[in-house]
């Protein structure tokens, strides 16, 4: 049984529920511990009854703790803070002999269990970002990402866990500061302040827009095969969706402007994307369609300040990273 732990609120419901039905797709040998991070959330969660997962509300979940620090702290800030306890809250409240900790925003291509299953006799696993040497932001980013990130049930996998959940209280803000950034920069020095951390060699996983510039796609028979310059090829497991965004007029901004999406990633991995959000969207409107299911809408701005991508758009539905939804 593979363990995975989540935590979003209603701004991220079609995000994470997608990501949940991508694992179920993907094994049925897995559970998902789903911190839901509003009472809409959790409500909605509660009442779509999905079969292997666990809904848990902030008052379940919230220790004084955190509650000390919550008020100094944005939304964002928060769900930074809280997801090194969202880990250890599954460990310790579920018994479990080990918990992954998964990004709402990514979506599995192929079973995760490949990527635990390089731990070894590990006790943590961590994923470098893999910039792109003209997206590299690892100085004020850091080098690995709190994206998919396993704890064991171990002296060790408790030591590490305890350490980032306690340095997290103390600070955890959306800033550079004396070598920290979030919850993120914390992991940087892992491998050589603890023992038994292992960074994953799996290249299917971690492929998001900073690094998707750099691996060569293939799809055959429904698996997405991901391989580098000096790699052989291997099945995408999961992709980072990070700052996927909808748009007004019914549009996606599939990630930020500076990131370049090579064909194959859109075609192989971000329409198949789109479509599970669809199905999340679907999914929730049954419950109540009335369901806040994703953030305020973004301006489309960056389209507008130029009329030439403005006409672009209005004839073509697309223009770099931006996407009318009536095209897929």
């Amino acid at each position: 049984m593979q363990n995975f732990c989540t935590l979003f609120n209603s701004f991220y419901l079609s995000r994470g529920l997608a990501m949940y039905y991508s694992l179920l797709k993907q094994t049925t040998d897995f559970h998902l511990y789903i911190f839901a991070f509003d009472d809409a959330c959790h409500e909605i969660l509660l009442r779509l009854r999905l079969s292997n997962a666990t809904v848990i509300s902030l008052p379940e979940f919230e220790t004084p703790e955190l509650l000390a620090v919550k008020t100094n702290r944005t939304q964002g800030e928060y769900c930074w803070t809280c997801t090194s306890s969202t880990v250890w809250h599954c460990i310790h409240s579920y018994n479990l002999d080990h918990c992954t900790y998964v990004d709402a925003d990514l979506l599995f291509f192929s079973d995760p269990k490949v990527l635990t299953d390089e731990m070894g006799e590990n006790s943590v696993l961590i994923t470098s970002h893999r910039y792109s040497q003209e997206y590299d932001q690892s100085e004020l980013s850091g080098i690995y990402c709190v994206q998919f990130v396993t704890f064991k049930n171990t002296e060790a996998g408790l030591k590490v866990l305890d350490w980032w959940r306690r340095a997290c209280l103390d600070w955890c803000f959306n800033r550079f500061e004396n070598g920290k950034f979030g919850d993120q920069k914390y992991l940087d020095d892992w491998t050589t302040r603890f023992e038994e951390v292992h960074v994953l060699k799996h290249l299917g996983g971690g492929v998001a827009p900073w690094n998707s510039k750099d691996y060569t796609y293939k799809c055959n028979e429904g698996t997405v095969w991901v391989s580098g310059c000096e790699s052989t090829k291997l099945p995408l497991v999961f992709y980072h969706f990070h700052d996927f965004r909808y748009c007004e007029n019914r549009s996606f901004r599939f990630t930020a402007e500076q990131y370049f999406l090579p064909k194959e990633v859109i075609n192989f991995i971000y329409i198949p994307y789109v479509k599970a959000i669809q199905n999340a969207e679907y999914q929730i409107r049954i419950i109540d369609k009335k369901a806040v299911f994703h953030e305020n809408p973004l301006l489309l701005k960056w389209i507008k300040v130029s009329l030439t991508r403005h006409i672009h758009f209005l004839i073509t539905g697309s223009y770099k990273n931006y996407f009318r939804q009536s095209k897929f």
